[in-house]
C-alpha cells in the first residue's frame, strides 16, 4: 500500500500516513456495525454482555492483543468509549498490544530470543494491571433500556437497518478523518529516522533515564514508533528495559480513538496511567536484565 501511494506521487510521511489510516478502516466499520446491530437485536443482552466484559475482558482482551494487529487498540477504544468494557480492560489490552515489535523480530532470526520475554513481560503486566485499575477505579458502564415507551405507552420504533448502517458509515467516517489528519501531522513531525537519530545522537546517557523517555516516546500514536523502539533495542542503542517501556506504553492509533471519542479527565488518567506502568515495569527490567548496548 505505502509503496503504491509513494509511486504515485506522494511523499513518504503521506503515504505512510495514509495506509495507517487505511489499514484501521475496516477495522472501525465493523466494529461500528457490530455495536449498532447488537443494540438493535440484542438491546435486553447488554448487561450480560456488559459484566462478562468486566470479569474477564483483561485476561481476553491482554491474550487477543499479543497478536500483532494495530486495529485491536482501536476497537478496544471504540468500545471503551460506548461504555462497553472498563478503564482496566482498555489499559490493558494498550499495555499488551504487539503492533510492529514482533514481526520485526521475525525478520531477525538472530533477534528471536527477545520475542517469547516481551510476550511473557506484556502479559504478566497487562492482565493483572486490568484488575488493579478495575479495583481502583469503579467502571461506569453501559446501562441501556430495552424499549422506551412514548408519552401514550406505545413502544417508540426502533431505527431501521438502514439507518443503523448509514449511522455506522457516519461514526466510521468522522473518526477516519481525525486520525488521518493528526497522523498527518504526527509523521510529519515525527519518523523512524527522526527518533533513531534522537537516541543515536547522544541525547540519553544514563540508562535510567532511557525507560522514561522511551515511555513517553511510545505514548506517540504513530505506527513507526514502536518499529523504531524495536530496531533501537536489535541495533543495541537502548536496553531490553528501556524497549519494553516504549513497547507497554505504544497503544498505537488507539490513542486518537480514545482522544476524539473519550471524556478529557478520563482521558488523562488513562494515559498518565499507562505511563506511570510502563516506566515502572522498564525501570525493574533495567534491574535485572542489565545494560544492552
Amino acid at each position: 500500500m505505502e509503496e503504491l501511494l509513494e509511486h504515485i506521487g506522494l511523499a513518504e510521511w503521506v503515504a505512510d500516513a495514509i495506509a495507517d489510516s487505511l489499514i484501521i478502516l475496516p477495522f472501525l466499520l465493523v466494529i461500528f456495525i457490530f455495536i449498532e446491530l447488537f443494540e438493535y437485536y440484542y438491546s435486553d443482552k447488554v448487561k450480560n454482555f456488559v459484566k462478562y466484559a468486566q470479569t474477564s475482558g483483561p485476561v481476553i482482551g491482554s491474550l487477543v492483543s499479543i497478536i500483532p494487529q494495530c486495529g485491536f487498540s482501536v476497537i478496544a477504544s471504540t468500545l471503551y468509549v460506548r461504555k462497553y468494557i472498563s478503564m482496566g480492560t482498555l489499559i490493558a489490552i494498550y499495555l499488551a498490544t504487539s503492533d510492529e515489535a514482533l514481526p520485526v523480530l521475525m525478520a531477525h532470526p538472530d533477534k528471536y530470543k527477545y520475542i517469547l520475554p516481551i510476550i511473557a513481560i506484556k502479559l504478566i503486566v497487562a492482565i493483572p494491571a486490568g484488575y488493579l485499575i478495575d479495583k481502583m477505579f469503579k467502571p461506569v458502564l453501559r446501562d441501556i433500556k430495552i424499549q422506551e415507551k412514548s408519552s401514550d405507552g406505545k413502544d417508540i420504533a426502533k431505527p431501521s437497518k438502514r439507518m443503523i448502517f448509514f449511522e455506522s458509515l457516519k461514526h466510521t467516517a468522522n473518526i477516519f478523518l481525525f486520525i488521518l489528519v493528526i497522523t498527518l501531522i504526527l509523521n510529519y513531525i515525527f519518523n523512524e529516522e527522526k527518533i533513531v537519530d534522537f537516541y543515536q545522537n547522544g541525547v540519553l546517557l544514563y540508562k535510567f533515564i532511557q525507560p522514561v523517555i522511551t515511555a513517553v516516546i511510545g505514548l506517540i500514536p504513530n505506527c513507526a514508533v514502536s518499529l523504531a523502539i524495536t530496531v533501537l533495542m536489535i541495533k543495541g542503542t537502548i536496553s531490553f528495559g528501556a524497549a519494553m517501556a516504549g513497547l507497554l506504553s505504544n497503544a498505537g492509533l488507539g490513542l486518537l480513538v480514545l482522544l476524539r471519542g473519550g471524556r478529557l479527565r478520563s482521558n488523562i488518567r488513562i494515559v498518565v496511567l499507562l505511563l506511570m506502568i510502563s516506566i515502572i515495569c522498564g525501570e525493574l527490567l533495567q534491574l535485572f536484565t542489565g545494560w544492552i548496548k
